[in-house]
C-alpha cells in the first residue's frame, strides 16, 4: 500500500508517539536486548567508524538508540563485530587499521573502550568468538608484497581471551578480563594461511567463519580468485591454535561463497553462494563435511543465520533486498517465503533473549529492518516502526540480552 506524503507523515508521527509512550511508561524494563551496529561512516578517508547501540522493546521489537549512542569504533571502516560468551565485551574489527578494539559493555548497554590489538595480517574482514578464543579472518597474509594491487591468500588467527584479572610477576601488570592475548602459535606462525595442497599459485580470499557450538571445530569459506570457485576449510581448535582437518584439503562450495553458519547442534553447516544465488548444506561428521544439496536463494546472498531452535534458516539477499526463510528437516532446506528489507542487506541476526526478533543490517539503506519470527512456521512479520535508522553505511551487528551485565 502506498500513501501520499501528508498521510504518511501523520502515520509516522502517530507511531512515534505510541512507541515513545510505551518506553516512557514502562521504562528500561521494557528493553529485552541491546544491538550493536557498526557503520563505516565514509564521510572522509581518515574518519573513524561508529557503533550504534540500539535497545529492543520486548513487546514490539521496536528499536531505538540509547541516549549516548553512537560510540566511536576506535578505528577506520569497522566491518565486523562479536560479543564475548559472557556478554560483557564487544570486539570490533576495523578493516583499514588492521585492528580489533575491545569494549567493555555497561549494564545500560554503553561501550567503554579497553584495548586495541593488531591483527597479524592485512584487512581483517570477519570475526567469531567461542569460549575463551577469538578468531579473526584477514583478507591477506602478513607478507610485505600483499596488497589490493598484488593480492595473496588470506589467513586465520586465534587470540586467547583473558578469563579474569591476573598479575604478571615479571612486569607486575594486570590483564583485565576480556583482553586479547598474543595470537596462538601454529608451528612457527601466529596465523594459519589458507592454501590448496599442490596449488600454491592460487589466491584464496576468505569470506566467512563459523565455530561449532562445541568449540572444537572451525570452518572458513573462501573464494579461489584464480579458478573462480569456492571452498570450505575445516580446522580443529586446540590450545596451540588450529590444526587442519582432512589433510588440509577443503570441500568444494559453489562458485563464490559469501557467508557460512552452523546449526545449534553442530550437525550441519550452511554456505551462501553469491554468484549462483544458492544456499549449500553440509552434514558434519567428526569434523568432516558431506554435501547435502542446495536450495535457491535470492540475488547475491550475503549473510545467513540458523535460529536457535535449529528449525529455520534465514538468508539476507543483498542485490534484491530480501530475506529468504527456510525450514530445516534433517539438514535439508525447504523454502518458506521471502520478505523485503532495506537496500542491500549485508548482515543478519536474531535477538538472543527470546529469539523472537530478526534484524538485517542494510548497507546502502543506512538502516536496520526488523521482523517478528513465527516459531511455528518460520515466517516473518515486520516489527513496529521498521526500518530503524543507523549511521551511514552500516556493516555488521552483534547483540546481547539485557540484565546480564554488571554495573559500570
Amino acid at each position: 500500500m502506498k500513501f501520499n506524503k501528508s498521510g504518511q507523515l501523520l502515520l509516522v508521527s502517530a507511531a512515534s508517539l505510541l512507541v515513545a509512550g510505551l518506553f516512557t511508561a514502562c521504562g528500561a524494563t521494557n528493553t529485552v536486548d541491546f544491538v550493536y551496529v557498526t557503520s563505516s561512516q565514509a564521510a572522509g578517508a581518515n574518519s573513524y567508524g561508529e557503533i550504534d547501540v540500539l535497545e529492543v522493546n520486548v513487546q514490539s521489537g521496536f528499536m531505538r538508540p540509547i541516549p549516548t549512542s553512537p560510540f566511536p569504533s576506535g578505528g577506520r571502516n569497522p566491518v565486523a563485530d562479536a560479543v564475548s560468551t559472557d556478554f560483557q565485551n564487544l570486539y570490533v574489527v576495523n578493516e583499514d587499521d588492521n585492528t580489533i578494539v575491545q569494549f567493555a559493555i555497561g549494564s545500560d548497554g554503553k561501550l567503554y573502550p579497553q584495548n586495541t590489538t593488531n591483527t597479524p595480517g592485512i584487512f581483517p574482514m570477519a570475526v567469531a568468538v567461542s569460549g575463551l578464543n577469538l578468531f579473526v579472518l584477514d583478507t591477506y597474509q602478513p607478507l610485505n608484497t600483499c596488497s589490493t594491487a598484488s593480492p595473496c591468500s588470506g589467513s586465520i588467527a586465534v587470540f586467547p581471551i583473558a578469563a579474569s584479572s591476573s598479575t604478571s610477576t615479571s612486569t607486575a601488570s594486570t590483564t583485565a578480563a576480556g583482553a586479547l592475548g598474543s595470537p596462538l602459535q601454529n608451528g612457527s606462525l601466529d596465523y594459519w594461511p589458507l592454501s590448496l595442497p599442490g596449488n600454491t599459485g592460487h589466491v584464496l580470499q576468505p569470506t566467512g567463519i563459523t565455530v561449532l557450538p562445541s568449540g572444537g571445530s572451525l570452518y572458513v569459506s573462501a573464494h579461489d580468485t584464480t579458478a573462480n570457485t569456492g571452498y570450505v576449510f575445516a580446522f580443529s581448535i586446540g590450545s596451540n591454535g588450529l590444526t587442519a582437518l582432512n589433510g588440509g584439503v577443503p570441500v568444494a562450495a559453489g562458485i563464490h561463497p559469501s557467508a557460512i553458519a552452523s546449526d545449534p547442534t553442530g550437525s550441519y553447516i550452511y554456505v551462501t553462494d553469491a554468484a549462483a544465488g544458492e544456499v549449500l548444506g553440509f552434514s558434519v561428521q567428526s569434523g568432516a563435511l558431506t554435501p547435502l544439496g542446495s536450495a535457491a536463494a535470492g540475488a547475491q546472498p550475503s549473510a545467513l543465520i540458523v535460529d536457535p531452535s535449529g528449525g529455520f534458516l534465514y538468508v539476507a539477499n543483498s542485490l534484491d533486498a530480501t530475506v529468504s526463510a527456510y525450514s530445516i528437516n534433517a539438514g535439508a532446506l525447504t523454502r518458506v517465503d521471502s520478505y523485503s528489507t532495506g537496500l542491500q542487506p549485508v548482515a543478519i541476526g536474531i535477538d538472543p533473549s527470546q529469539q523472537h526478533y530478526l534484524y538485517t543490517i542494510n548497507f546502502l539503506g543506512g538502516n536496520v529492518s526488523g521482523f517478528q519470527v513465527d516459531s511455528t512456521n518460520g515466517s516473518l512479520i515486520n516489527t513496529q516502526g521498521s526500518p530503524y535508522h543507523a549511521n551511514a553505511l552500516p556493516t555488521a551487528m552483534a547483540a546481547i540480552p539485557h540484565n546480564t551485565l554488571p554495573a559500570k
